[in-house]
Order: structure tokens, then sequence, then C-alpha cells
């Protein structure tokens, strides 16, 4: 214990200091989180530091009341001393969120007032500490809490693909419920910023912007065989622009498969499926006649059906054309939107393995493509090459993502080069370093 003297002396300088600042120290209890203001303590009521916004809204002292406020999350925030004849001074201030991420404020040369600089967090405690010095330049410190308001806007994100099992070639997507347009590059850089993508194994991806809504994330080359990979934003509340903050956004995981990949060999009239690197069958085929021709390039399996209606009006072939169609097909393997499958087709059996007759699809025979459809899952890779039709386009009919090269997808994030959300660890080595 202290001996009286010595207590004597540093209750003479806290007393002179208290005089020095006239104002109460704030802080806002648990229970008052809604509907509250800046409001002292009930155990404090000695003189301290003057805590209030940058609209000098003196700040309420006592236990709670009812008509305490929230901060809105936009206001400014300062601390300051109101008298600064009695010879004190503020030394450092620091506002963190409830998450510990820092508001940036400044400090006045003479050390008589802090203003926040940084945007508080929506819906979120902060924490205010203040170090000061007395009169006789002994080091003081306080702590004080508040609550801010809810965002009147929000970037909402919602994650896909929905929680389960996938092939190696499943892109992960995010769409924003707020759009960002491509000249909000400070705006976009901090959603993207936001997005985390944690996988295991780790992989070197990016995300890419699609368009103002949506945004999808992959690595260099496909996802490495039975990787896990983990979705979730964080940086909720923080401001994006003005009046719009982020929002809410549940958290994904899905998990790959073995690495099923079908090459399709249009010129060949053969379709060769591998499972991790490993010829499993080689299927005899039938793909788009001329004028029909089966694009080009990497697919993803959308979905699968056991049954399917198709009719050529659905592609704008008329009723009446001699090319027109309408028929049921069984085990069919989705890879566009615009209806490009992979499935049972008996009535082209003699042209499989010889000839190109179809309409788009890649044809097989009843067996084969029984058995295609039971391996197959979402996500999987269909992979076209020496056709005469046009290269899958990237986006807007199915995931066509991986036919852009890794660099014009780089290109595609709002992220500087080595700011990637998971990047591989430092000396490892690359899980598919080839580049498409």
């Amino acid at each position: 214990m202290l001996d009286r003297s010595t207590r004597d002396v540093i209750m003479g300088r806290v007393s002179r200091f208290h005089k020095a600042l006239n104002g109460p120290l704030i802080a806002c209890t648990s229970a008052a989180l809604v509907g509250c203001g800046l409001v002292t303590s009930p155990a404090d009521t000695s003189n301290t530091p003057a805590f209030h916004n940058a609209a000098d809204w003196p700040p309420r002292i006592g236990p709670t009341g009812a008509d305490r406020r929230d901060l809105a999350p936009d206001e400014a925030v300062t601390v300051s001393l109101r008298d600064r004849d009695a010879g004190g001074r503020l030394t450092d201030v620091t506002l963190t969120d409830a998450a510990g991420r820092r508001v940036a404020g400044d400090l006045s040369p003479d050390g008589s007032r802090w203003r926040s600089t940084g945007s508080l967090t929506a819906s979120s405690r902060h924490t205010v500490r203040v170090d000061a010095e007395d009169g006789d330049s002994s080091p003081l410190r306080w702590t004080t809490k508040f609550a801010t308001a809810s965002a009147r806007r929000t970037v909402d994100v919602t994650f896909g693909p929905a929680a389960g099992t996938y092939g190696v070639g499943q892109p992960i997507t995010a769409e924003l419920g707020v759009p960002l347009s491509r000249k909000k590059t400070q705006a976009r850089a901090l959603v993207e910023r936001a997005l985390k993508v944690t996988s295991r194994p780790r992989v070197d991806g990016s995300w890419h912007w699609i368009n103002d809504r949506e945004l999808h994330y992959r690595p260099r080359s496909y996802w490495p065989a039975h990787a896990r990979v983990d979705v979730r934003a964080e940086l909720r509340g923080v401001k994006v622009n003005d009046g719009l903050h982020m929002g809410r956004a549940k958290p994904v995981s899905v998990v790959f498969g073995s690495r099923f990949e079908a090459v399709t060999d249009a010129g060949a009239h053969s379709m060769t499926v591998k499972r991790d690197g490993k010829v499993v069958r080689v299927i005899p085929i039938t793909t788009g006649k001329p004028g029909y021709a089966t694009r080009n390039g990497v697919k993803v399996v959308l979905d699968k059906r056991r049954s399917v209606r198709m009719h050529g009006t659905s592609i704008g072939i008329p009723s009446n054309s001699p090319d027109a169609f309408d028929l049921v097909v069984h085990n069919a393997v989705r890879v566009t939107q615009s209806g490009e499958y992979l499935h049972a087709a008996p009535w082209s059996t003699g042209a499989q393995g010889r000839a190109n007759v179809s309409h788009g699809c890649t044809g097989m025979s009843e067996r084969d493509a029984a058995w295609f459809f039971a391996s197959v899952r979402e996500g999987d890779i269909v992979e076209v090459v020496n056709s005469g039709g046009a290269r899958m386009a990237a986006f807007g009919n199915g995931y066509g993502d991986w036919n852009l090269p890794w660099a014009e997808w780089r290109a595609g994030s709002a992220l500087p080069e080595g700011s990637d959300s998971s990047p591989a660890p430092p000396g490892s080595a690359r899980l598919h370093p080839q580049e498409r």
C-alpha cells in the first residue's frame, strides 16, 4: 500500500487534472445499445475528458435514460479538453470497433482536441482509449465505449454454389445486393478485399468482376482434387462509400471431388474421360453438324436430368424447317444455359464415332450415356476440341471461366497484383502451374 504522503501527492495531481479537463468521461453501457447516446457509467461521477460528436452534441451524464441514441456510422467523433487554461493535454486517442479495427484520427498539435478522420463501423460497439497528461506531465488514461446505429444502405452478399461436393471446375460466385460500377474502383476494392476464400490445400486464386453485381473466384487452373474451400465476408458495417456499408453474407463451405474431365474431340468423334489424370473410358460420340457446330473450349457441368424435352424452336429453328425436332432425351448432362447437353442419342448410333449429325449437343449410346450420367457431378469439366463451332463464352452462358488466360482473369480484379485473398504460401509449388 502507498503511504499517506505519497497518496496525497498523487491525488493532488489527479485533482488538478480534473479541473483542467472539466468534463465527463462517457461510456455507453450494454443496456443502451438500442436508441442510446453517449452517457457516463453509473459508477463514474468524476470530471474527466469531454467526449462528444462533431455536432458538439453535449454528452448526457448519468445512468441509462430513455432519450439516448446511437451514433450514426457517418458521424465524426471528437475528444477534447474544455478548459485548456488548467494545463492538461491529450497525448493519444485510440478508437476501435468491436472487431479491433482502428478508426483513423488527427490529434491537434497543442493536444487539446482529437477528431476521427476514418469511418465508424455500423451496428458496432466502439471503444475510445484516451491517453493524457496533467499539468505536471503525469500520464493518465481513460476508456469509454459507445454504439453505432445500423447503416441505411448495405451491400449484402450471396455466395454460391450451395454447400456440397462439386467438380474441380466449379467457380465460387458472389452476388451483391447493390451494384458497384466500374468507376467506383475504391468501393470495388474494399468489397473484394472483404470477400475471403480459404482453401485447403492453399491455391493462388483471384476474384474477377463479371459485371456490377457479380464476381467469380477461381485458381490459376482447376481446384485441387478433394480440396475444401470456405467462403465468407468480413468487414460487416465498414463504410464502402457515402451512405453505403458492408452488410450481411452467409458463409459457404464446399468440397471438391476427384478431378473428372471429359475431353470431346469433335474431329475424331470420340470423348476421352479421365479421373485424376487416368483414362477410365473412351466413348464414341457425335457432335454438332455444319451450321450447328458444338462450341469449342472448356465448359462446366451445370446440372443433370434423367429426361429433358428438346425442340428446335428453342434454338431458333422454325417448326416447319427440315431441321425441326421435338423429342425427349434421357440421361442429359447440361453444360450451357442455352441448352447444350451431353445425352443418350439412340437414333444416331450409326453416326457415333464416325460423323457429326446433331444440332450442337454431344450424343452417345444409351449405355455410355447412363454410365456418364452416373459418374459426373456439377462442376466437372467438359472440354470440346477440334470443332468448327465458336469458342465458349467466358460468361453469360454457363461457366466458361476457364477459357480466360490467367493474366486476363487476374486483370478483372479490383485489387493490385499480389493482393490475392488466398495467396499460396511463400516458396510453395503451384498445384496446377499450367495456365489456360
